[in-house]
């Protein structure tokens, strides 16, 4: 079989990308751990401070409110990222 040489600049193309991937993987992953930490944080605010006020049988609606707080948490963060991507593509363009 004939063996195929790489180029250095293929070689730098391929450290690249994994570099990328690496990158992609631990930010990833570090979302999660950030998502479960929130979890628990605003579980444990409902438990704390809503659950006395409606009562220890409140399940649904303490998961309602659960629901609520973190679809507004996600499209509040969503919209502040997507317009700080915006504004660094400008940048990068101008």
């Amino acid at each position: 079989m004939a063996e195929e040489k790489v180029t250095k600049r293929e070689h730098e193309k391929i450290a690249a990308a994994v570099v990328k991937q690496m990158l992609q993987l631990a930010t990833a992953g570090f979302g999660l751990v950030a998502a479960l930490a929130w979890n628990e944080a605003i579980k444990a605010t409902i438990n704390e401070y809503i659950k006395p006020y409606i009562g220890g049988d409140s399940g649904i609606i303490s998961l309602v409110i659960y629901a609520v707080i973190v679809t507004v948490l996600a499209v509040v963060i969503t919209l502040q990222l997507a317009r700080l991507s915006r504004k660094f593509e400008k940048e990068a363009t101008d």
